[in-house]
């Protein structure tokens, strides 16, 4: 493990560059609190998405990543914001008019449309933590009306009253100046209606922590900050939870970039040690566009593992994740292949090595074998040829390529399999476009046709190659042209397999009925 651990102290990972970065902070002396806090932050107004999904999951890297290089140990928290009042009812959820009567209500003060929880909140809460366990993360789950009510939050709430002067301070640059004239960082719960109240504050009073408000119809109130009588806006929240909560660590998204000084100095101002943080680009969708949970814009989680697997998921995850990225259908086969690239590099390489392969992040030290006998990319180009509708036509195929591969022997690969169906017959088969030969290719065409009749070598993906390039190395300049031509014309698509190891694949007599086909214009 020493030899592990130094790789991981000099990898350049990003995980591990974080976990160096947050070691630093306690150089000197270990946490007084005993432990390393990690926090991810969830607005239950809605289901999680594939941007849950990552923050988790890259917070969690870097959780593993410090383990890897420090003994103190960890936690981490996902914080569920579910005191916000409801602004607007989501248009994806039944009883429309019944959750009218509890707009601007906490979440958790919400009917809950589905009638299977307590309320909107409670109902979002147990869908996140479901998904979590989904995906086997380990965490502890908060929710911030428990925090505020039960008491956790009240004595940095009695410090925002004793520093509000100060924090009204931050908040007021960064705010326009209509704005400015009604903002409190405080939000009172109305004791009649239960609804969060946007009102200015009458007074703010530091001998017994109230705030004095009119509410909407003039009424005036005084309500003790504690007891979850109060909630803060959320730019405050979010410092002023750093701060109760000892936060060590917290990514988010660019978009709220902007909002870290604030954030910093708010925690700083209510006796925290402001946390490290990570800020991650936003995904775009395939025009370049950021997704958007509204717009519904991009591919949902949901979508993605209808297509590959939760680890070619994570993997998309671990890259770049500083580099805005196309989250696309598009990238999913990519992200499957390359995930098996590096399971089979894994158990070749180094210390040093591991600790830089995006598996090590994925599964820590737990990092299972591929039995992909074939790639994801070749399967796509197997059930376009065959036409597949179902795994078994694919695994027809296989057993004859590799006669030893089973379902059950075999888990990731027949799990691809099923994937391959479904994402060939959804979007390769639609966008299939078949084109004739041209008369240089014709002729080359009908060469390899009857070279590959004529072939009476192993059935191997190199010496089929062989075949392959020595038609196309004396016509065509460069060479790259005769590949284009072989995937335009017998698969419709713009680029392909090996197409050596497509033919091992497919078989010699199916691949000479197949260019005999193209030949015939049954495609084009």
């Amino acid at each position: 493990m020493s030899d592990l651990r130094d790789a991981a102290l000099a990898s350049k990972a990003w995980p591990f560059e974080e976990a160096r970065r947050l070691l630093k902070r306690y150089e000197k002396a270990p946490p007084e609190k005993g432990f390393v806090l990690f926090e991810t932050g969830y607005g239950p107004s809605g289901l999680p998405h594939i941007g849950t999904f990552g923050e988790v999951l890259r917070t969690t890297m870097i959780r593993r990543a410090f383990e890897q290089i420090s003994d103190i140990p960890t936690r981490l928290i996902c914080f569920s914001d579910d005191m916000d009042g409801m602004r607007k009812i989501p248009g994806n959820v039944p009883n429309q008019e019944r959750l009218r009567e509890d707009i601007q209500k906490p979440l958790t003060s919400v009917f809950d449309p589905f009638e299977e929880y307590e309320s909107f909140g409670h109902h979002n809460n147990a869908m996140l933590r479901r998904f979590l366990d989904t995906f086997g993360f380990e965490y502890e789950f908060y929710s911030a009306t428990e925090f505020y009510k039960s008491g956790q939050f009240d004595e940095v709430l009695k410090r925002a009253v004793e520093k509000y002067d100060d924090v009204m301070k931050v908040m007021l640059k960064s705010l326009r100046e209509e704005r400015r004239k009604t903002y409190s960082i405080f939000l009172p719960i109305h004791p009649e209606t239960g609804r969060v109240l946007y009102v200015p504050m009458k007074s703010v009073n530091r001998d017994d922590y109230t705030i004095t408000f009119d509410d909407e119809d003039g009424r005036e109130w005084t309500l003790p900050v504690t007891g979850g009588n109060v909630k803060l806006q959320w730019k405050p929240d979010f410092g002023a939870r750093w701060a109760a909560l000892d936060v060590d660590f917290e990514m988010y998204g660019k978009d709220h970039s902007t909002n870290t000084p604030i954030y910093d100095r708010i925690c700083e101002i209510l006796g925290g040690k402001k946390p490290e943080h990570f800020t991650y680009e936003l995904f775009l969708d395939d025009k370049g566009q950021k997704i958007s949970k509204s717009s519904g814009n991009g591919i949902s989680i949901d979508e993605w593992l209808t297509y590959a697997s939760t680890e070619s998921l994570s993997y998309f995850m671990y890259l770049k994740p500083k580099t805005a990225k196309r989250l696309h259908f598009d990238v999913i086969p990519k992200a499957m292949d390359e995930y098996h690239q590096q399971l089979r590099a894994y158990g070749t390489q180094d210390a040093k090595g591991r600790m830089a392969n995006p598996v090590f992040h994925i599964h820590g030290h737990d990092v299972p074998k591929s039995d992909m006998v074939v790639t994801f990319s070749m399967l796509l180009n197997l059930a376009s040829v065959s036409g597949a509708e179902d795994k078994e036509t694919l695994w027809g195929f296989i057993r004859r390529y590799a006669p030893d591969a089973t379902p059950e022997g075999h888990p990731q690969m027949d799990q691809a399999a099923g994937f391959a169906v479904r994402y060939y017959n959804d979007f390769v088969k639609p966008q299939k476009v078949f084109r004739a030969p041209t008369d240089e290719e014709r002729a080359a065409l009908e060469e390899l046709r009857d070279a590959l009749k004529a072939y009476d070598g192993p059935i191997d993906d190199e010496a089929l190659q062989s075949v392959v390039y020595a038609v196309g190395r004396d016509k065509f300049d460069p060479l790259r042209g005769w590949f284009t031509a072989l995937y335009e014309v017998l698969l419709g698509a713009s680029q392909g397999p090996r197409f050596g190891g497509f033919i091992a694949l497919y078989g010699l007599g199916e691949t000479v009925a197949l260019i005999d086909k193209a030949l015939a214009g049954e495609f084009a």
